[in-house]
Protein backbone atom coordinates (compact mmCIF):
# COMPACT_ATOMS: atom_id res chain seq x y z
CA UNK A 1 0.00 0.00 0.00
CA UNK A 2 1.77 3.16 -1.16
CA UNK A 3 -0.50 5.73 0.45
CA UNK A 4 -1.75 6.28 3.97
CA UNK A 5 -4.06 9.24 4.35
CA UNK A 6 -5.78 10.13 7.64
CA UNK A 7 -9.39 9.02 7.50
CA UNK A 8 -8.92 7.06 4.28
CA UNK A 9 -9.92 3.40 4.38
CA UNK A 10 -7.68 0.99 2.49
CA UNK A 11 -10.05 -1.57 1.04
CA UNK A 12 -9.10 -5.22 1.22
CA UNK A 13 -11.47 -8.11 1.40
CA UNK A 14 -13.39 -8.14 4.69
CA UNK A 15 -13.75 -9.05 7.52
CA UNK A 16 -11.75 -6.78 9.85
CA UNK A 17 -11.13 -3.04 9.94
CA UNK A 18 -8.08 -1.81 11.85
CA UNK A 19 -7.92 1.71 13.28
CA UNK A 20 -4.31 2.94 13.37
CA UNK A 21 -3.24 5.40 16.07
CA UNK A 22 0.21 6.90 15.46
CA UNK A 23 1.80 8.32 18.59
CA UNK A 24 3.97 10.89 16.83
CA UNK A 25 2.58 14.10 15.32
CA UNK A 26 5.84 14.81 13.48
CA UNK A 27 5.58 15.33 9.71
CA UNK A 28 8.50 13.00 9.01
CA UNK A 29 7.69 10.51 11.77
CA UNK A 30 9.54 7.21 11.42
CA UNK A 31 6.61 5.59 13.22
CA UNK A 32 4.28 6.81 10.47
CA UNK A 33 6.63 5.13 7.99
CA UNK A 34 6.51 2.00 10.12
CA UNK A 35 2.70 2.12 10.03
CA UNK A 36 2.80 2.24 6.24
CA UNK A 37 5.25 -0.67 6.21
CA UNK A 38 2.92 -2.73 8.42
CA UNK A 39 0.02 -2.05 6.06
CA UNK A 40 2.10 -3.23 3.10
CA UNK A 41 2.83 -6.62 4.68
CA UNK A 42 -0.54 -7.14 6.41
CA UNK A 43 -2.95 -9.97 5.54
CA UNK A 44 -5.41 -8.99 2.82
CA UNK A 45 -8.30 -9.62 5.22
CA UNK A 46 -7.45 -6.36 7.03
CA UNK A 47 -8.49 -2.89 5.92
CA UNK A 48 -6.92 0.14 7.55
CA UNK A 49 -7.97 3.64 8.54
CA UNK A 50 -5.89 6.13 10.48
CA UNK A 51 -7.58 7.63 13.52
CA UNK A 52 -6.11 11.15 13.82
CA UNK A 53 -5.22 12.45 17.29
CA UNK A 54 -3.54 15.79 16.59
CA UNK A 55 -6.54 18.12 16.76
CA UNK A 56 -7.79 17.19 20.23
CA UNK A 57 -7.78 19.74 23.04
CA UNK A 58 -6.25 18.64 26.34
CA UNK A 59 -8.72 16.41 28.12
CA UNK A 60 -10.53 17.61 31.24
CA UNK A 61 -13.59 16.12 32.89
CA UNK A 62 -15.14 19.57 32.53
CA UNK A 63 -15.92 18.44 28.97
CA UNK A 64 -17.77 15.29 30.02
CA UNK A 65 -21.19 16.91 30.22
CA UNK A 66 -20.87 18.42 26.74
CA UNK A 67 -18.34 16.49 24.66
CA UNK A 68 -16.69 18.62 21.95
CA UNK A 69 -16.91 17.48 18.31
CA UNK A 70 -13.22 16.48 18.19
CA UNK A 71 -13.62 14.15 21.16
CA UNK A 72 -16.83 12.64 19.83
CA UNK A 73 -15.27 12.12 16.39
CA UNK A 74 -12.44 10.17 18.01
CA UNK A 75 -14.87 7.99 19.94
CA UNK A 76 -16.96 7.40 16.82
CA UNK A 77 -13.87 6.45 14.80
CA UNK A 78 -12.80 3.87 17.37
CA UNK A 79 -16.35 2.53 17.60
CA UNK A 80 -16.35 2.10 13.82
CA UNK A 81 -13.37 -0.27 13.66
CA UNK A 82 -12.98 -3.87 14.73
CA UNK A 83 -9.53 -3.49 16.27
CA UNK A 84 -6.86 -0.92 17.05
CA UNK A 85 -3.15 -0.85 16.17
CA UNK A 86 -0.91 1.54 18.12
CA UNK A 87 2.36 2.59 16.44
CA UNK A 88 4.26 4.87 18.77
CA UNK A 89 7.64 6.38 19.56
CA UNK A 90 9.06 6.63 23.07
CA UNK A 91 9.30 10.05 24.73
CA UNK A 92 11.08 10.25 28.09
CA UNK A 93 10.53 6.53 28.76
CA UNK A 94 6.79 6.72 28.10
CA UNK A 95 4.24 7.37 25.38
CA UNK A 96 3.90 10.82 23.79
CA UNK A 97 1.47 13.24 25.43
CA UNK A 98 -0.88 13.46 22.41
CA UNK A 99 -1.40 9.68 22.44
CA UNK A 100 -2.17 9.57 26.15
CA UNK A 101 -4.51 12.53 25.67
CA UNK A 102 -6.34 10.68 22.88
CA UNK A 103 -6.76 7.59 25.04
CA UNK A 104 -8.16 9.74 27.85
CA UNK A 105 -10.68 11.29 25.45
CA UNK A 106 -11.70 7.92 24.03
CA UNK A 107 -12.20 6.34 27.44
CA UNK A 108 -14.49 9.05 28.81
CA UNK A 109 -17.06 10.00 29.97
CA UNK A 110 -17.14 7.26 32.60
CA UNK A 111 -19.09 4.28 31.32
CA UNK A 112 -18.48 5.05 27.63
CA UNK A 113 -14.95 3.67 27.23
CA UNK A 114 -14.44 3.16 23.49
CA UNK A 115 -11.57 0.67 23.99
CA UNK A 116 -13.56 -1.83 26.07
CA UNK A 117 -13.34 -5.31 24.49
CA UNK A 118 -11.66 -3.80 21.41
CA UNK A 119 -8.64 -5.99 20.46
CA UNK A 120 -5.37 -4.10 20.12
CA UNK A 121 -1.69 -4.47 19.27
CA UNK A 122 1.28 -2.27 20.10
CA UNK A 123 4.50 -1.70 18.15
CA UNK A 124 7.02 1.11 17.67
CA UNK A 125 10.39 2.13 16.33
CA UNK A 126 13.18 4.32 17.68
CA UNK A 127 16.87 4.92 16.91
CA UNK A 128 17.58 3.76 20.47
CA UNK A 129 18.55 0.17 21.13
CA UNK A 130 15.47 -0.61 23.23
CA UNK A 131 13.18 0.26 20.31
CA UNK A 132 10.32 1.87 22.34
CA UNK A 133 10.10 -1.07 24.79
CA UNK A 134 9.47 1.13 27.85
CA UNK A 135 6.86 3.25 26.08
CA UNK A 136 5.07 0.10 24.99
CA UNK A 137 4.97 -1.23 28.55
CA UNK A 138 3.50 2.08 29.68
CA UNK A 139 0.90 1.92 26.93
CA UNK A 140 0.05 -1.68 27.76
CA UNK A 141 -0.67 -0.69 31.34
CA UNK A 142 -3.07 2.00 30.16
CA UNK A 143 -4.80 -0.36 27.72
CA UNK A 144 -5.19 -2.97 30.44
CA UNK A 145 -7.14 -0.49 32.53
CA UNK A 146 -9.18 0.40 29.44
CA UNK A 147 -10.21 -3.28 29.11
CA UNK A 148 -8.68 -3.66 25.64
CA UNK A 149 -7.61 -7.26 24.91
CA UNK A 150 -3.96 -7.03 23.83
CA UNK A 151 -1.81 -9.18 21.60
CA UNK A 152 1.00 -10.04 24.02
CA UNK A 153 3.26 -11.86 21.55
CA UNK A 154 5.15 -11.25 19.37
CA UNK A 155 6.44 -7.97 20.75
CA UNK A 156 7.72 -5.44 18.22
CA UNK A 157 10.64 -3.32 19.39
CA UNK A 158 12.15 -2.02 16.15
CA UNK A 159 15.52 -0.25 16.32
CA UNK A 160 15.47 2.23 13.46
CA UNK A 161 18.51 2.75 11.26
CA UNK A 162 18.64 5.16 8.34
CA UNK A 163 16.98 3.63 5.31
CA UNK A 164 15.36 0.72 7.18
CA UNK A 165 12.09 1.68 5.52
CA UNK A 166 11.13 4.54 3.28
CA UNK A 167 8.57 7.27 3.89
CA UNK A 168 6.23 5.30 1.61
CA UNK A 169 6.58 2.15 3.71
CA UNK A 170 9.01 0.14 1.60
CA UNK A 171 11.10 -2.14 3.84
CA UNK A 172 14.74 -2.45 2.80
CA UNK A 173 15.86 -5.17 5.21
CA UNK A 174 14.63 -8.71 4.49
CA UNK A 175 14.76 -9.83 8.11
CA UNK A 176 12.73 -6.84 9.27
CA UNK A 177 10.20 -7.38 6.50
CA UNK A 178 9.75 -11.01 7.49
CA UNK A 179 9.32 -10.09 11.16
CA UNK A 180 6.73 -7.39 10.39
CA UNK A 181 4.86 -9.76 8.09
CA UNK A 182 4.72 -12.39 10.84
CA UNK A 183 3.73 -9.73 13.39
CA UNK A 184 0.73 -8.72 11.29
CA UNK A 185 -0.23 -12.33 10.61
CA UNK A 186 -0.18 -12.98 14.36
CA UNK A 187 -2.26 -9.86 14.88
CA UNK A 188 -4.83 -11.09 12.38
CA UNK A 189 -5.04 -14.44 14.16
CA UNK A 190 -5.37 -12.66 17.51
CA UNK A 191 -8.17 -10.38 16.29
CA UNK A 192 -9.96 -13.39 14.83
CA UNK A 193 -9.80 -15.23 18.15
CA UNK A 194 -10.97 -12.24 20.19
CA UNK A 195 -13.87 -11.40 17.89
CA UNK A 196 -14.91 -15.03 17.78
CA UNK A 197 -15.36 -14.91 21.56
CA UNK A 198 -16.61 -11.30 21.66
CA UNK A 199 -18.65 -10.81 18.47
CA UNK A 200 -18.70 -7.43 16.80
Amino acid sequence: MSDFTPGQVHHHEPPYTVGVLIGSLATNSINRSLAKALIRVAPFEFEFVEIPIGNLPLYSYDYDANYPPEGQALKDAIAGVDSVLFVTPEYNRSIPGPLKNAIDWASRPWGTNSFARKPSAVIGTSPGAIGTAVAQQSLRSVLSFCDSPQMNFPEGYIQYKDGLFTAEGDITDAGTEQFLREFMQSYFQFVTRVLTVIPR
